[in-house]
């Protein structure tokens, strides 16, 4: 009968598992801007249709058109071990929800147990007309708890989880992007290595031919040894420099070695000039960059989980309402045990409600806001740093653009320069400093112009990762997917 009096306490109770406490998410606003600031280099042709915009989607590597990087970028995605560790760290973050949400169901526990007891006649207070009697028993008992959810703590924490979940989802692929991006510039790296080398591999052979001819000269009676004297520093210096390439090329092919999962003495990469030209890259508005950065979409999901932290600790204020309930079977043997007379059960709700605790609700409260606010400018700052790395590689290759043609002028005039002292040189109207200071401008210049198309490879790379690599804010797992 007493059961039967709980329960319209239990009805009235339950429906207000429906209330929420604390503040309802909204996405906080960041500044954005019409357009970006820096405009895009002559070459590209501005590419607003979705048709366009998917260039960038998926294998964005491919854009390059080099079948090389294309193996190894596949090789990053199946093997990089930091690659393994984010996608672990998902898996394990996505565990969580259903982690929490399995405190929205009834706990459910037997406990099986045999007992046999005697009493010591010589225990303090112990009834005379026990004496030394004793006893045995039997019980399969099952304890079921229930937290009803009154102020939306569990939904909460379950929301929460699930959108660290999403957060970490999108850690993952930042992880990628950052990964994939790295080999191609290391890629980039190495096969500008490979276009010094070849260059001064080609000088050095035309070094080599002054020596001969300035010898040949000094022979014939027309040159001082002078001459033969800086041909060869000239030569030796340039050796010194074809050598000191290969320093930097080993570590690049190291480097990408470890990115595809291989120690770096299992792995080679063939010589192969650097030839390509930076591709055409859609840029679209600063504000898709809030849906196509992993980071920010990240540090986003990370502000929704900090939202629902606050209402977790308000909902530490007000009672909390377990429903428990015991039934089973008792017995004093074996035999009895599952007769119906040995049945028993207890149920009731609990409601439970601190009254004081020095002041560590509030505290807890108070750190929940702040946290909130820390995640909060913490999602502006990735946006704005995300609004720069844009900018900064879109002027880079505008500019880089306009310089590689300065720097295509001057390597002919360079060339001209050199072809023209030689020849005086041998006519015997100029000395021979004047053609090492040609061919010393000449190199540099051959150098330096190999030099601005590995920087713009790299700016084209590091525009698609700050562009966020063809990636958007629908892959993210949903919640309700997780459960």
């Amino acid at each position: 009968m007493k059961s039967l009096r709980l329960c319209p306490v239990i009805v009235t109770l339950v429906p207000l598992a429906g209330c929420m406490v604390g503040p309802k998410y909204q996405k906080p606003s960041v500044p954005v801007v019409p357009a970006f600031k820096e405009p895009p280099p002559d070459s590209f042709k501005e590419k607003t249709s979705h048709s366009d915009t998917a260039a960038l989607r998926g294998k964005w590597w491919e854009i390059f058109g080099d079948s090389q990087l294309n193996t190894l970028e596949e090789q990053v995605t199946v093997s990089n071990q930091n690659l393994k560790m984010a996608e672990a760290r998902f898996r394990q973050a996505r565990t969580m929800v259903r982690f929490n949400r399995a405190s929205e169901f009834p706990t459910i526990g037997v406990g099986p147990n045999i007992e046999s007891l005697r009493y010591s006649p010589n225990q303090p207070y112990f009834p005379s007309n026990v004496g030394t009697s004793a006893r045995s028993g039997f019980t399969l008992p099952f304890d079921l708890s229930y937290e009803v959810d009154l102020w939306g703590r569990i939904r909460r924490t379950v929301t929460a989880a699930g959108e660290e979940a999403q957060a970490t989802a999108a850690d993952l692929e930042t992880a990628a992007l950052s990964l994939h991006a790295e080999l191609a510039v290391d890629y980039f790296e190495l096969r500008s290595a490979d276009a010094q080398q070849r260059l001064l591999d080609q000088t050095v052979d035309q070094y080599a031919d002054m020596v001969k001819l300035t010898t040949n000269l000094l022979d014939g009676g027309a040159v001082p040894e002078s001459d033969v004297i800086q041909a060869r520093t000239q030569l030796d210096t340039a050796r010194v420099q074809d050598t000191d390439i290969a320093v930097m090329r080993s570590q690049y092919e190291h480097a990408i070695a470890i990115l595809i999962g291989k120690p770096p003495a299992e792995f080679t990469l063939a010589a192969v000039p650097l030839n390509l030209e930076p591709p055409v890259i859609p840029v679209g508005v600063p504000s898709q960059l809030l849906e196509r950065r992993p980071d920010i979409a990240a540090s986003e999901r990370r502000v929704g989980e900090a939202n629902e932290g606050i209402g977790i600790a308000r909902a530490a204020y007000f009672p909390s309402l377990v429903l428990s309930a015991t039934g089973g079977l008792e017995g004093n043997s074996i035999v009895n045990l599952f007769a119906w007379p040995s049945r028993f059960w207890a149920v009731g709700p609990t409601m439970l409600e601190t009254i004081f605790d020095g002041g560590r609700r509030k505290a807890t409260s108070e750190g929940a806001l702040a946290n909130y606010d820390a995640t909060v400018a913490n999602y502006r700052q990735t946006t704005l740093v995300a609004f720069q790395e844009v900018e900064d590689n879109l002027a880079a290759l505008r500019i880089l653009e306009h310089e590689a043609g300065q720097q295509k002028e001057a390597v002919a005039e360079a060339k001209r320069g050199v072809e023209i002292f030689t020849n005086r040189y041998q006519l015997g109207a100029d000395p021979y400093l004047q053609v090492v200071s040609a061919e010393t401008i000449e190199l540099q210049n051959e150098r330096n112009q190999v030099d601005i198309l590995r920087r713009r490879m790299d700016a084209s790379v590091l525009l698609i990762k700050a562009l966020g690599g063809g990636w958007d804010v629908s892959k993210l797992p949903q919640v309700s997917s997780m459960r």
